[in-house]
């Protein structure tokens, strides 16, 4: 993040604002090239490694024209949520992180697609001309490492499923990454562990700009030794706190310590819900006192180190 920190004070003017305006304007004239001229896309555009290869370079960046679908009401729909998070995503972490975020995506997208096409070389031989990559080198995988960070910054924001059903974006982000690890386990399994460990090794990797935003963030600090044994002293100075200052009563046969006790007459929180404890501002001292005697106690006063009421 330090170097995230310092590229964005270098290199921040150059940042595209309001970027998902603009991919949503190149999704949409992929979907119209679609439909005037069905297979232009998979022959001229996609992200094909072989024939990148051999000299068709303008494919690195056609293949961002890939429409979300070939429904018309699912592309507006998906077009609106995409826009709607790029747009979210780039508020919170501004313009030129959110550039990073996306563009990383796309980078790591390419490189996925050529480490597949190169263990499949490797395995199947040089003479192949065309590999069904099964959505790696696609965008399918740089929307969904979009999604994944706006559940992870926006958790607790609700989503209708199927349009009728309220989901918080956090279980969404679990499904998302549990459809990963399956997607990644089934290919092991079923097509072996060379080729399904190479599709897998590609999933990991056309999500890599996700995988290095969530570990970049998190603050470890809180479960190293040094920090666990802070919070465990902290935890027993307050136990040995409440201890000595008398919160202790005998309940169902043993001792508990309470967090509000009235200083006159002893009533804590156990021996009824319905009670409310206040601490006096006007006594010298750290006294609580429930709502019965919050307002008829004697305050208390300290003269000369000696404490009288």
């Amino acid at each position: 993040m330090k170097l995230l920190n310092r590229l964005e004070r270098k290199l921040g003017r150059y940042a595209v604002p309001n970027l998902m305006l603009y991919m949503i304007v190149l999704y949409g004239a992929g979907f119209l090239l679609s439909q005037m001229m069905p297979g232009f896309y998979q022959t001229w555009l996609d992200l094909d490694v072989y024939r990148i290869l051999h000299g068709e370079v303008w494919r690195l960046i056609t293949f961002v024209l890939q429409p979300p679908s070939n429904n018309p009401f699912w592309v507006i729909l998906e077009l609106y949520i995409y826009y709607s998070i790029g747009r979210s995503l780039e508020n919170m972490w501004g313009a030129f992180r959110f550039n990073v975020y996306y563009f990383s995506g796309l980078l790591f997208q390419i490189i996925s697609a050529f480490v597949f096409y190169g263990i499949a070389c490797l395995i199947i031989g040089q003479g192949m001309v065309y590999i069904n990559m099964e959505g790696i080198g696609s965008m399918f995988y740089v929307n969904r490492s979009m999604f994944l960070a706006y559940f992870v910054m926006i958790p607790n924001a609700t989503f209708l499923m199927f349009f009728l059903i309220p989901v918080k974006a956090k279980w969404l982000g679990i499904i998302y990454g549990a459809l990963m690890v399956y997607e990644a386990i089934w290919n092991i399994t079923n097509k072996g562990i060379i080729v399904g460990g190479a599709y897998a090794l590609a999933i990991v990797i056309s999500v890599l700009n996700f995988i290095i935003f969530f570990f970049s963030t998190r603050n470890y600090r809180r479960i190293s030794p040094s920090e666990m044994k802070r919070k465990a002293d902290f935890r027993k100075k307050m136990y040995d706190a409440k201890w000595e200052s008398g919160n202790v009563v005998e309940f169902r046969g043993r001792n508990v310590i309470t967090r509000h006790k009235c200083a006159i007459c002893g009533r804590t929180e156990l021996d009824d819900d319905s009670l409310e404890f206040r601490f006096c501002s006007k006594c010298e001292g750290n006294y609580e006192y429930c709502s019965d005697h919050l307002y008829t106690h004697e305050h208390v006063r300290r003269v000369k180190g000696n404490t009288e009421e």
